[in-house]
């Protein structure tokens, strides 16, 4: 359950959401990630990594123990746990953003929860461990519900697909308990979807914010950049700054991100130049 200091928290992260776009950085304490593996594995760079992260001006990190890139190899919520628990300790008593954990299990959820982390980020929506919903509940986190397929289906509508299955986690959220206030919903871009149906989520955004609640989007270093472009991972940082910052003028509330600063820059020349005040209003900058 969380403590006083992780509902203050939590709180302050949910209130900042309806005052502008936020930035959530990404670590991954993994050996594999697609873009990232094994970069931060260690728990002493995990947790400079943060710090750097969290001076940069990300207003929440996203720490991840296990590697959500297609083929990666499964690990149990013990091996998980081996790679997060130690970092979480280190970071979450002193860090002075909140801290986001990257998980579909129950129990690394809670464990996360307890050792300081206020938000879960289901990449699997509640929807692969049936007891992701009331551990949510019951620790009072923040909830991040993401839509995902086994595989690609070019033949299905796409969006149809995401808010079918983003209402139907909704509909389990509210049955455990988990109040719709605290609840994000992320499109799920790379996962299960071609590149053409990745398009269509980024350009449906507006219509997926009608399901309530603010909108996430992860968009970074996206192997779709890669097929679009034909620029290896290391080469995707122009193609990301510019969807994310669409993102922003499209209503993403939160976009996650490897490279944090130079977000929070181009954010900076958003709000200077007028133009998040006028994507709000529908008025020309």
């Amino acid at each position: 359950m969380l403590d006083q200091t992780g509902i203050a928290r939590r709180d302050a992260f949910l209130a900042a959401l309806s005052r502008r776009p936020l930035v959530m950085g990404i670590l991954n304490v993994t050996p594999d990630s697609f873009s990232d593996g094994g970069l931060h594995a260690a728990h002493d760079d995990a947790a400079r990594r943060a710090g750097a992260m969290a001076a940069e001006g990300a207003d929440v990190i996203d720490i991840g123990g296990e590697s959500t890139r297609p083929g990666a190899t499964p690990v149990t919520a013990e091996d998980e746990l081996a790679r997060i628990g130690p970092v979480l300790d280190a970071l979450c008593p002193s860090l002075d953003v909140p801290v986001s954990v990257d998980t579909y299990k129950a129990r690394v959820a809670r464990e996360a929860v307890r050792r300081g982390a206020v938000i879960v980020n289901d990449v699997w929506g509640l929807a692969r461990d049936p007891g992701m919903a009331d551990a949510v509940a019951q620790t009072g986190a923040a909830l991040v519900i993401m839509h995902n397929r086994e595989s690609v289906d070019p033949d299905i509508d796409i969006l149809d697909d995401v808010e079918r299955v983003l209402g139907v986690a909704l509909e389990r959220a509210a049955r455990a308990g988990v109040p719709r206030e605290r609840i994000l919903i992320d499109p799920g871009i790379g996962f299960g979807k071609s590149v053409e149906q990745n398009l269509a989520c980024l350009r449906a955004l507006p219509r997926l914010r009608r399901l309530g609640c603010p909108v996430l989007v992860g968009v970074s270093r996206k192997s779709m950049f890669g097929r679009l472009l034909g620029r290896p991972v290391d080469e995707r940082l122009p193609a990301t700054l510019a969807t994310n910052m669409a993102c922003v003028l499209a209503g993403a509330a939160v976009i996650r991100v490897h490279d944090v600063a130079p977000h929070v820059d181009a954010l900076a020349m958003l709000r200077a130049t007028g133009a998040l005040s006028a994507a709000a209003t529908g008025e020309p900058a």
